[in-house]
Parts: structure tokens; C-alpha cells; sequence
């Protein structure tokens, strides 16, 4: 007789299911393996063979085959250890055959018994409550799936012979609570910051409509400060935002004590990342950085020191909102609908728009196009604004700090993303949630200007050369703008504005 036990395989952030057949017969003393699993899968008989030693279960002395269905489909990690043991438990009369039809499994197994935690619960709980299934999982990933669904079943038992106990009716295992993640303390504040007006209103038009942001100044002018302080002014993951980011951070093993927070997503990478670093990748296929801000922020400080071919993966990422991974054997995609924002020096020397400075190597302006010379034209045209963060005097340093900080700027953002949500759902679209996100097809329709404005914009464009994602990412700035402004229609101010921003873009684009 074959015992079965349902259990999960991850493709990007979906979990498919996978029926983990076991079957004891006379023969050969023998516990074979089968189903295409990678070396994780492949070990896992000698941890199951040892947990249930240690949880005072004997392997009979008998040929046991484990098929995990269907075997043309790739299985790796280690979360196959419990249902691998749960389906043995069965075959061999340890636990009753029945008990396990309405449950999908999932856990690694330690050598004494134990139920480890393991990545992916929860997709494997939503998948498992989709199917009208219930859950046994590890108990420290328990809080995680409680996520999934208030009617879940779930059990989360802390070692094989709990659950055992539970199936006997000897014990009870109660069902976990969903956690939620203690703050990490407060953000850092924009009333930190002395100066750079101009960058905190550039600050504040990005975190309004999501847009992408290039700062480029002097070092020690207080980019990366600004960047920092980002996330003060950013609104809440929405209930949607908050389940796609965390089902991503599930797969990724990222969710400490399986609690999730509200907090948006802010990545900074070093510039040695690599490409599979970036975008995901490796053996097994993980998300990379993108993946992980999803929803989120995504910092690259010292932008033209990434190598070049990691930063043009970013562009596909960048319009489409997810990331393919290809490998020989499989395919998976993640979500990857981050916001971009990027700091860097003007050139190598980092003074060359300082005034009254000389470069020793090179003019200026030479010295400035070959900087920017490693990033190119296409993706610096994927930023919506580009500022120039002049250096800080020392009479702005001794100045009091200044009276609005993040809270008030947070006010207003937030204000304009409402505005934003109300009008994308109007219109049928309920997972966009910010301006840089509309379709291209929209945005005349959301941000047309009156006729002196779109004069203003005939003009500019023809003398910037807009491209055509160029001239949408205006039209997407202007109405963030409008959306900060109370949410009216696009006006020429708004329109002039947002092409300043554009004019520095494209100038920085004709230096590289």
C-alpha cells in the first residue's frame, strides 16, 4: 500500500503541488530517493532515518521508495524532510493513514527529531488554503502561515513526536498567531539635514509618485544622508503591497520569526554586487535585490562604480515591474516593481562642478563625460529626476535645525499617494498604486494640461530631444506634482518643473 502526503515546490514565489509518495515492500533493505530532487532532497533520507530513530521509530528492515510527483518537475530545498518522515510514519502504521489527507507538509527535520524552519512557508500556506488544504509546518514558521488565512488549519509542532502525539489525541497542538514584527526604531529624520532645499523637494516629488531619483554632488554634500531618510516619508505597504512583499522575503528565508511588517522595503547594495546578486540567481534561482525592494527602495550608492553590465539589467526590471531568471532545467520570475535611487560623485575627482575648482587630470568637462561615460544613455534615461546636491557651507551647518521634518513631509506624500489610489481604482486598475507606475496609455488621460502647458512641453521636448519614455515620465512628474498640489489638473508650473528635473537627465544622458 502507498502512503501519500501532499507538500509544495517553489517557482519563484508560486508553490505547485507535489504529492510525495511512500512505499514499503519486502526486498532489499534499501530507502531510495526519486522525483528529480537536488542533493538537499537526496540527503534527506538519512535525516528522516535519524529523526524518527531518535523519536523512537525503526525503520523496518525493507525496501522503501519515496516518489515525489510529478518527477519530471524540479525539487529543491530541504522543506521535504517532514513529509518524506510523515509519509514513512504512515506507510508503517506509526500514525493513522487518513490523518494527513487534508494537510500539505512542509519542514526540515534536525537529527533528534526536531522541526527546523525552513523558507517558503508562506506561499506554501496560501497555496495549501487554496486548495482547501490545512498546513503542518515548523513551529517557529507557525506565526508566518497564520498570515495566509484566519480559517487556515494550521499545526505547528516543534518536533515529530508532538505531532504524533497530536494525531494519537494524547496532545494538542493550538494554532500559532500571527506576528507582526517590533519596530526597528524610528526612521532617520529629514530635520537632520541642513540645507538642500532643493533636495528635499526633489526628495518628496520621488516618495509622492514613486519615481526614480539621481543625485549627483560633491562628497561629504549629503546624498547618501538624504537617501537614508527616505523611508521616513514613505506611506505603509498597503494589505496587497505588504502580502507580495513578504511572500518574496518568505522565499528569500528573510522573515525572522515568520513576523511581517508594514515598513517598506529599503535595499542598499555595496557596488562590488553582482549581477546575480542584483537581479537573483545561483543555483537554486533566489530573488536578488530587486526582488527584495519590491514595493520598496532600491539605494545604489556610488552609482557609476557598479559594473556596467550589472547596472543595464536593471532596465528591463524597471519598465516591466519583474525579473526573469532562466536556467537549464527551469524558469522562474519574481516581482521586482522598485523604486530607484541612485547617488554619485560628478566625476572621479568629485569637485568638478564645485566653483573655482580645477581638475588636475583632465578639463572638466572631460573629466565629468568620462565618469559618466560608464553609465549609459538608456538607463539614465529611466530616471524620472536628476538634482544636483551642491556642497554644504559651513553658515548652513550652524544654522538651527530647520522646522519641518519627515512628519510633515510624510504628511503631504501620503495625502497625494491617497489621491493616486482612488484615481487608478477608478479606473479598474487596483494594482497601481503610485503615478510611475500608471501604463503609458493613461498618462494623457491623467495628466492633460491646458494649452499653455502643453505648448511649454512641444518646445521642451523638441529642445531636450525627449524619447518617447522621456516625454511620459514628464507628463507622470507634472501630475505628481499636481497630486502634492491638492490633486487639480496639470498646470504649466507643473509641467516646468518637472522638465528641470528632465533637462538635468538628459544632460547628464549627452555627457555619457
Amino acid at each position: 500500500m502507498v502512503a501519500r502526503v501532499s507538500t509544495v515546490a517553489f517557482e519563484g514565489v508560486e508553490a505547485r503541488p507535489v504529492d510525495v509518495q511512500v512505499h514499503v515492500a519486502s526486498g532489499n533493505v534499501v530507502f531510495n530517493i526519486v522525483g528529480l530532487g537536488d542533493k538537499a532532497v537526496r540527503e534527506s533520507q538519512e535525516r528522516v532515518r535519524s529523526a524518527l530513530i531518535a523519536s523512537g521509530l525503526a525503520l523496518p528492515a525493507k525496501r522503501i521508495t519515496v516518489n515525489l510527483a510529478p518527477a519530471d518537475m524540479p525539487k529543491e530545498g530541504s522543506h521535504y524532510d517532514l513529509p518524506i518522515a510523515l509519509g514513512v510514519m504512515a506507510a508503517i502504521g506509526a500514525i493513522p493513514m487518513d490523518a494527513l489527507e487534508g494537510y500539505a507538509v512542509i519542514g526540515e527535520l534536525a537529527l533528534d527529531g526536531a522541526v527546523s524552519a525552513v523558507a517558503g512557508v508562506l506561499p506554501a500556506a496560501i497555496a495549501a488554503n487554496a486548495a482547501g488544504k490545512g498546513l503542518i509546518c515548523p513551529a517557529s514558521c507557525g506565526p508566518e502561515a497564520a498570515w495566509a488565512s484566519a480559517d487556515l488549519d494550521i499545526l505547528a509542532p516543534r518536533s515529530l513526536i508532538q505531532l504524533a502525539n497530536h494525531f494519537k489525541g494524547t496532545q494538542v497542538l493550538s494554532r500559532p498567531e500571527p506576528a507582526v514584527r517590533a519596530p526597528g526604531g524610528p526612521h532617520p529624520d529629514l530635520r537632520d539635514i541642513k540645507g538642500q532645499e532643493s533636495a528635499k523637494r526633489a526628495l518628496e516629488v520621488a516618495a509622492a509618485g514613486g519615481h526614480n531619483l539621481l543625485m549627483s554632488g560633491a562628497p561629504g554634500a549629503g546624498k547618501s544622508m538624504l537617501a537614508q531618510r527616505l523611508p521616513s516619508i514613505l506611506p505603509p505597504l498597503t494589505p496587497r503591497e505588504l502580502l507580495e512583499v513578504s511572500m518574496i522575503h518568505s522565499i528569500a528565508g528573510a522573515l525572522a520569526g515568520g513576523a511581517l511588517t508594514d515598513r517598506r522595503p529599503f535595499r542598499s547594495p555595496h557596488h562590488s554586487a553582482s549581477m546575480p546578486a542584483l537581479v537573483g540567481g545561483g543555483v537554486h534561482a533566489k530573488p536578488g535585490e530587486i526582488s527584495l525592494a519590491h514595493n520598496g527602495v532600491l539605494f545604489l550608492d556610488e552609482l557609476p562604480e557598479f559594473q556596467a553590465q550589472v547596472l543595464d539589467s536593471l532596465r528591463q526590471p524597471i519598465e516591466t515591474g519583474e525579473v526573469a531568471i532562466a536556467r537549464a532545467n527551469h524558469r522562474v520570475v519574481y516581482p521586482a516593481r522598485f523604486q530607484l535611487v541612485a547617488a554619485m560623485n560628478p566625476c572621479r575627482c568629485g569637485s568638478a562642478n564645485e566653483p573655482g575648482y580645477a581638475c588636475k587630470r583632465a578639463p572638466n568637462e572631460r573629466c565629468v563625460a568620462q565618469y559618466l561615460g560608464r553609465l549609459s544613455g538608456p538607463l539614465l534615461d529611466r530616471f524620472d529626476l536628476v538634482v544636483d546636491v551642491p556642497s554644504v557651507s559651513a553658515a548652513d551647518l550652524m544654522r538651527p535645525p530647520p522646522r519641518e521634518g519627515s512628519a510633515e513631509v510624510l504628511a503631504r506624500v501620503v495625502a497625494a499617494r491617497a489621491l493616486q489610489i482612488r484615481r487608478y481604482a477608478e479606473l479598474g486598475l487596483d494594482r497601481v498604486t503610485c503615478n510611475a507606475a500608471a501604463p503609458s496609455s493613461l498618462v494623457e488621460e491623467i495628466a492633460g494640461a491646458d494649452e499653455s502647458g502643453l505648448r511649454l512641453l512641444r518646445d521642451a521636448a523638441e529642445r531636450l530631444r525627449l524619447s518617447a519614455r522621456g516625454f511620459h515620465r514628464v507628463l507622470k512628474l507634472a501630475r505628481t506634482l499636481a497630486d502634492l498640489d491638492g490633486g487639480g489638473p496639470v498646470r504649466r508650473a507643473h509641467l516646468a518643473e518637472a522638465l528641470s528635473y528632465r533637462g538635468a537627465a538628459d544632460r547628464a544622458a549627452a555627457a555619457a
